[in-house]
């Protein structure tokens, strides 16, 4: 199957496919770089018991293709995967996978932090997360995508 390196998806996320689509079959990376998240047991002092994520898909996956772009201009040589799932999930499920390829491990991990940190500065995907004795909806992107000082702020996350 050919999966999309920038994906919305409604089911469970496989990571083995998202590295897929960034491994180079001629050997040019010498690293893969991850990040999978899932989603925690407990925050904010309280039990969570799951997630409801909802995303407007058609400008998620821009939001996706301009990190994509943005990470391109700051390390050439990284190839990028995000894929993040919406619906209902579970504690311990996963909930976003990021891969990133480079030559070489310091682009591969700044460019994979990165994106991770621009996904919650601009794509539009919202979370309602579920505890014991009710539900609240974490703000999510808030970050105009052409600011920047926001952008400014991933660069010195992905690189600390």
């Amino acid at each position: 199957m050919d999966e999309a390196r920038l994906a919305i998806v409604r089911g469970p996320l496989e990571v083995e496919a998202v590295l897929r689509q960034v491994v180079d079959p001629d050997g040019r990376h010498g690293a893969v770089v991850t990040f999978v998240g899932t989603v925690r047991g407990h925050d904010a002092g309280r039990r969570v018991t799951g997630l409801e994520y909802e995303a407007y898909e058609p400008l998620a996956i821009h939001a996706f293709e301009r990190i994509t772009g943005e990470v391109t201009t700051e390390w050439p040589s990284v190839r990028l995967a995000i894929h993040h799932r919406i619906g209902s999930l579970q504690v311990g499920e996963v909930s976003v996978v990021l891969a990133a390829a480079s030559a070489h491990r310091a682009e591969a991990f700044a460019a994979c932090r990165y994106a991770i940190e621009r996904i919650k500065q601009i794509a539009p995907i919202w979370k309602c997360e579920r505890f014991e004795g009710g539900e609240v909806w974490v703000e999510g992107a808030t970050v105009n995508p052409e600011d920047p000082e926001a952008r400014e702020e991933a660069l010195r996350r992905s690189c600390a």
